[in-house]
């Protein structure tokens, strides 16, 4: 298992300083909200983009992707009915993958339920097939710079679009892209009505990227959820990817929401003898 850990949870600390945390905790990777660096991604310059990778690098971590793609950010949106609103959505996507590509990353994550969510008059089908039109443009930089997509399910708490694993693979299929694929989020999976394990399983041949939270907004093992049955169904299908922590409730404090993660996988992957 490779351990990553969301930036966004260390707000008001410099990179440096939450990078070294990190690291000394047994993370060896770290996902980037982009906001954390500027709300525009296109004012995030090469001397800036530079330092940050050679920041992680420094303190042994790996910068693995994106994520947050288009939080806080203004006229952006995946099925806007409105084809300018939907071009500049592209653009914007793909200087995100130039970004993930400039920090050494090579996966991002496709959540930002605001900016994607269906807007009054948007049907579902309408919706699909403009998400899968915004993607299929996004997806020849993708390729370029070696960076994949990864759509992130959402459950209803978050919105009314792809909600499922299921829908997220559909609309990747639609894609049709080697770049284009799928990432899962225990907090999102605990709204479906399969069991984790078995999203995992069906999911195998598409899934790139996973996101260990609780749906109490805190880290793994910090909730209900049992981490046995769904990092014995990793092992099961063979993910060699990262698990990355994602937290939205910061209350319980930054050495506890990060230690506590990583100590609870760690004793997880002894106990089930995952390499």
């Amino acid at each position: 298992m490779k351990y990553a850990i969301c930036n966004e949870l260390y707000v008001d600390w410099r990179f440096d300083e939450a990078f070294a945390h990190a690291a000394a905790l047994g993370y060896t990777g770290v996902e980037i909200a982009p906001f954390t660096v500027d709300s525009n991604v296109f004012e995030i310059s090469a001397d800036r983009r530079k330092q940050i990778r050679e920041t992680a690098e420094a303190n042994g971590l790996e910068v693995i992707g994106l994520h947050w793609l288009l939080a806080r950010t203004q006229g952006l949106h995946l099925t806007s009915r409105d084809a300018e609103v939907r071009r500049r959505t592209v653009q914007y996507l793909c200087e995100l993958a130039r970004l993930c590509r400039d920090l050494g990353g090579s996966v991002m994550v496709f959540g930002s339920p605001p900016q994607r969510n269906l807007r009054d008059g948007v049907t579902e089908q309408q919706g699909f097939e403009y998400a899968v039109e915004v993607f299929k443009s996004t997806s020849s930089t993708l390729e370029e710079c070696g960076v994949t997509l990864a759509l992130e399910p959402l459950g209803p708490e978050e919105g009314n679009f792809m909600l499922t694993a299921e829908s997220a693979i559909a609309i990747a299929q639609a894609v049709d892209s080697p770049n284009v694929k799928l990432h899962l989020d225990v907090k999102a999976m605990s709204t479906e009505s399969k069991p984790i394990p078995e999203i995992i399983r069906n999911s195998k041949d598409w899934l790139v990227h996973f996101h260990a939270n609780d749906p109490n907004r805190r880290g793994p093992g910090m909730g209900e959820v049992d981490f046995v049955p769904i990092f014995a169904a990793l092992k099961e299908v063979g993910y060699d990817g990262w698990v990355s922590v994602e937290v939205f409730d910061y209350e319980p404090g930054v050495d506890s929401l990060a230690g506590e993660s990583i100590r609870y996988m760690q004793r997880l992957q002894d106990s089930l003898g995952i390499s």
